[in-house]
Formats: C-alpha cells, structure tokens, sequence
C-alpha cells in the first residue's frame, strides 16, 4: 500500500535513522502555524493497523510540549449506525468503503466549524460504535488556534477535499497491517484471507480513485514501529 505497495519512485527525506520520538518531532515541525484565532485541522491517515491513533497521539503530546493547543478526534466516533453500515451486506468491500462514517455530520458537526472563520464550536464524539447510540451531546469549544488531529481511514476522500491543512499519511504494507490486526482484534493475520477482503478491498478502492499518499503532504513509513521514517514532507 501508498508508496512502497505502489512502487512508488518518490524521494525520501534522507538523513541518518531517528529514534521515533524524533520522527514525531520532525512530522510536528511541518504543522503550519495558525492564522489568527483559526485552527490547523491535521488528518493522520492509513489503512486499519497502519498506527494512526498511536502516531495522532503521540503527536499531540509533541505539539503540547511545544506549548500548542490540541483537540483530538477520531473519525472512529463517526461511524454510520449499524443498519447503514452494513446495507450492501456486513461482507462487501463496497459497503466498508462507501457506508462506513457519516461524511456529512464529520464536516458540520467538527471540521467546518474548526476551518478557518469557523466558531470552534464542535462536538467531539457522534457515535458510540459498541452501542450504535447517535451521540448529541454538548458541543466543545476548541482554544484559538489550536491543532486539531483527526485519525482515521479514508480521510483523503472527495467527500472531505479541502478540510484539512495538512494531511499525513502512514504507509505500511497490509502483510503487516494484518498482522497488528490479528493481535488487536483477533482477526486472521493473512490479509488474503476472506474474512479480510471487506477491508483490504475497500482501502484498495481508496487507493485506485484517491492515491493518498500522493494527496499527503506527509508521508511516514509506518512499518517497523520503532524505527519509523519520514518519506516525503512538503513544507510551504
């Protein structure tokens, strides 16, 4: 998957191997800095496995050791209920792509209101995916020019196109994206396996209409966890 599944040519950053806190620290220097009171809306994209939470987070503590305002969010508390989910069947490729996360509550509930000229007013959960509740909660008030981090999947869809200010993504082969699965959820560790083609089928739709590694402003190989490196950053 993304440059080294595709067999991409893109050059990498270069330099010696960091230690990943250090990796962190390269990726926050190419968060842009606020405009006024405006937030930066930050997306950590991968495939299931990719590290994405893991890698938000710990960005998050580097950007608040930098004395920066965070909000956190998870496009994980923006899944579609149950019964829309799985429409076209809890198997199909189609349905895990096209009926997975309510796009438009994600834009109007957190990043329109967290875009620029925004009232910083949004709700920081939509859905509890254990009880399939539609969460209406108060809203919360993100700080002036806060960095807001959304980890997610397919972040870099049309239904999301100009949400954010910088998008990240975390490049990791689904050999091993499967095998962190396995252990985190109990699924088979072979990516080729079928209960696995839902998934890797749909990202594999992401990857055909979308290239968001391509798309990425940043692009980190994920693989080995302990050494991760930065392949692409553009910096404006």
């Amino acid at each position: 998957m993304g440059p080294s599944s595709a067999q991409s040519t893109t050059v990498g950053v270069g330099g010696p191997p960091l230690v990943r806190p250090a990796v962190v620290a390269q990726v926050a220097d190419t968060i842009p800095e606020s405009f006024g009171d405006d937030c930066v809306r930050v997306a950590v994209d991968g495939v299931d496995g990719a590290g994405k939470t893991v890698f938000a987070d710990e960005l998050a503590a580097e950007l608040a050791a930098r004395g920066r305002a965070v909000v956190r969010v998870s496009a994980d508390d923006w899944h579609q209920v149950r019964d829309l989910r799985y429409a076209r069947g809890r198997t199909s490729p189609e349905g895990f792509w096209l009926d997975s996360y309510d796009y438009p509550r994600l834009r109007a509930e957190v990043l329109d209101p967290l875009g620029r000229g925004g009232s910083r007013d949004y709700r920081p959960r939509g859905h509890d995916l254990s009880s399939d509740e539609v969460l209406t909660g108060p809203l919360a008030h993100a700080p002036a020019g806060a960095v807001v981090l959304l980890d997610g999947l397919f972040l870099q869809r049309a239904e999301l196109e100009g949400c954010f200010e910088l998008a990240i993504w975390l490049d990791v082969p689904f050999e091993e994206t499967a095998a962190r699965m396995a252990v985190r959820d109990g699924s088979p560790p072979d990516p080729g396996h079928p209960s696995m083609r839902r998934y890797v089928e749909a990202q594999r739709t992401y990857f055909a209409e979308r290239t968001p590694w391509e798309r990425a402003d940043v692009v980190v190989d994920n693989t080995d966890f302990a050494a991760p490196f930065v392949v692409t950053a553009r910096f404006d």
